[in-house]
């Protein structure tokens, strides 16, 4: 399991446009990816999921990735997080 501290930067946190992206991003992969705020584990290849997740900036969320593509997939999850749209 790769798992990774990202804080979010951007200026409006996971709204609309980047959750999209997100999900958009984390379907292209066969593993589970999942992001951990406090208690909450969101689903990135949920558009409602990561919507009602409520991440907003600044927050840090915890990167999951498991499954038989996890290398691949983290890199492409975590290189968007770091680089949300705003």
């Amino acid at each position: 399991m790769y798992e990774e501290k990202i804080t979010i930067q951007n200026q409006s946190g996971l709204h609309a446009r980047p959750a999209s992206e997100l999900v958009e991003v984390s379907s292209k992969y066969a593993s589970d990816i999942i992001l951990v705020h406090e208690d909450d584990e969101i689903n990135a290849k949920s558009i409602i999921s990561v919507l009602s997740g409520g991440i907003l900036p600044g927050m840090e969320v915890m990167l999951q990735v498991e499954g038989s593509d996890e290398r691949e997939a983290a890199q492409a999850v975590s290189a968007l997080l770091h680089n949300l749209p705003d």
